[in-house]
């Protein structure tokens, strides 16, 4: 038995970006944009997607490396308006996804959303989408003054959504996600599928399981949540 079926769960989060939605078509375009405006040659659509679950800040690593971009810097700002106008043209649910979705709305098992992505950003995405409306609970990256990788970001969506944290599974696709998740006492999964740059080792966050893939990841959760 793995361990996630060895605890008893009865809820499920996502991380956002890279997890549960394929937002890099929108997010990198975004990127090059910004760097054909500036006058600078767009980074590869691959080298782009890696970092996507470094959000706006480490794809501006990336593209303007030596901008040194921070939080509310011109660049970032300037990122965030972009991102607006295109938060999700291109932007699709994970294959096989929406399939788990359906089948744990219909056993009746809440599932919701923490990202370190804005509200501002994430609300529109998932309306969009149509999930909002069908999540327990969204919990974004102003949503309280901690972001993930603290633990209180999903502490708080197990409040609102009224989830023991120890009987919640929690997948994300970035170390972060996973320590966060074990510091609320949640079972976690790494999403191997993400935006995982090529130094970067799934195998070394720390999660109960690994999913390789999208299937992977429905095959577990749905193996592990108490019916």
């Amino acid at each position: 038995m793995s361990p996630v079926q060895s605890q008893r769960v009865d809820a499920v989060l996502f991380d956002l970006d890279g997890t549960l939605i394929d937002t890099a078509p929108d997010m990198v375009a975004v990127l090059q944009d910004m760097q054909t405006a500036h006058g600078i040659e767009p980074v590869p659509y691959a080298l782009g997607r890696a970092n996507v679950s470094h959000g706006a800040i480490g794809l501006l690593s990336v593209g303007f490396p030596d901008a040194h971009a921070k939080f509310n810097s011109p660049l970032h700002l300037e990122y965030l308006e972009r991102y607006t106008q295109r938060v999700c043209v291109e932007s699709v649910i994970f294959d096989g996804l929406e399939t788990l979705l359906d089948e744990l709305d219909t056993a009746g098992i809440r599932w919701g959303v923490v990202t370190n992505k804005p509200e501002r950003l994430t609300l529109p995405l998932l309306q969009m989408l149509g999930l909002a409306a069908r999540s327990a609970c969204i919990v974004s990256g102003d949503t309280v003054a901690e972001r993930k990788p603290h633990p209180a970001p999903m502490l708080h969506a197990c409040e609102v959504a009224g989830m023991t944290p120890q009987r919640t599974i929690y997948a994300g696709d970035a170390a972060r996600d996973i320590e966060a998740g074990r510091a609320a006492g949640m079972v976690t999964i790494a999403a191997a599928y993400g935006y995982v740059t090529d130094d970067d080792d799934p195998a070394s966050w720390g999660a109960d399981e690994i999913a390789s893939d999208t299937a992977d990841l429905a095959q577990i959760v749905l193996k592990a949540v108490t019916f």
